[in-house]
């Protein structure tokens, strides 16, 4: 099992970025050997499928040592909020961080100058779900004062934005937030077992693969909406993210984990079912085999590279005010190693 990390949590994010800053700006500029350690901080779920599998089979440390370095140790912390994740990466207790989309724009924005953290690779296209335990709500305006609206983390993740973004498109222009009071802050395991058991003022959770499907193998649970419907189609739910001052630092590394990343997702479409013994064996999850490989199968997910529909985020944030820097294209928010992709 993977050894957690202990993580400082900062009040502010703007104290780790000053962190962040400090320990950039204090590095040598003299040429170093690549760094023989490697620390993924990730969330929980099927988006982070690539993840599992690199950990499940030693991918980074295979590939590493085809790229002719040192001997490699590749970690692995599960932590279900992005914001934790966000702050893990610049205060040091990671090097890589993944969460969903909108999650690592805001880290790019706020970080753009100082720690200037970008995308490796996008991980995946998947639908997220809201669903709901009472059956009278079959749209946002049936959701009233008293309901709670369990996402990732507030006005930050990737069903946080999504949700925003629905609230618009059913309330009218200005009315994005009108949903924001009732949403909650919880990891997708709580949000589901709080959902299920239909004790609390939870009463919604906006989640994502293999927990939405958990939930609606209850006849209590039912389907409000698809992020799909809401974005127009599929888009990149997840992505992995590192600093320029790792990046620029331990180019073989970094390259060996952006070709660990293309074994997992080569493995994961020529072996669900391996896929899904990987993510069971590292979750410790009790659910059988053939259902997480249908999960992973499903026509509606793709593992894939490639960021797609990240200007649908970027355009919306930078409208609302969730983000200061309107990039230009896609391509501002990761490194050079992605660009020749045809991404969106």
């Amino acid at each position: 099992m993977t050894k957690p990390f202990s993580i400082r949590r900062r009040t502010l994010l703007g104290s780790a970025l000053l962190l962040a800053g400090g320990i950039a700006a204090s590095m040598p500029q003299t040429a170093q050997a690549e760094a023989t350690e490697v620390r993924f901080a990730r969330n929980l779920g099927l988006g982070y499928l690539p993840l599992y599998v690199m950990q499940d089979k030693g991918l980074v440390e295979s590939q590493a040592r085809a790229a002719g370095l040192r001997e490699v140790k590749a970690s692995y912390t599960p932590l279900g909020n992005p914001t934790t994740i966000t702050e893990a990466t610049l205060s040091g207790n990671a090097d890589f961080g993944a969460a969903g989309v909108p999650a690592f724009i805001i880290a790019w924005d706020k970080t753009k100058g100082n720690a200037n953290l970008r995308g490796l690779a996008a991980l995946n296209a998947q639908p997220a779900y809201l669903n709901t335990n009472r059956p009278e709500v079959k749209g946002l305006t049936d959701f009233t004062d008293k309901d709670r609206i369990v996402v990732p983390s507030v006005r930050a993740s990737y069903q946080a934005i999504v949700l925003q973004i629905a609230a618009e498109k059913t309330f009218g222009p200005g009315q994005h937030a009108k949903l924001d009071p009732q949403t909650v802050s919880l990891a997708h395991p709580d949000g589901t077992a709080a959902l299920l058991s239909g004790k609390t003022e939870i009463t919604a959770h906006f989640t994502s693969p293999p927990f939405q499907d958990q939930q609606l193998r209850d006849p209590k649970i039912h389907k409000v909406l698809s992020s799909y419907d809401v974005l127009g189609g599929p888009a990149s739910f997840s992505a992995l993210w590192t600093s320029a001052a790792f990046h620029d630092a331990n180019p073989k590394l970094t390259k060996a984990v952006l070709a660990a990343l293309e074994d997992a997702v080569a493995q994961i479409k020529a072996d669900p079912q391996e896929a899904a013994r990987a993510y069971i064996r590292i979750e410790n999850s009790k659910l059988g085999v053939e259902e997480v490989a249908a999960m992973i199968a499903h026509p509606e997910i793709s593992y894939d590279l490639t960021p797609r529909g990240i200007g649908i985020f970027t355009d919306f944030m930078a409208r609302i005010g969730s983000i200061r820097n309107r990039p230009a294209d896609w391509r501002d928010l990761f490194f050079t190693d992605i660009h020749d992709r045809a991404g969106s």
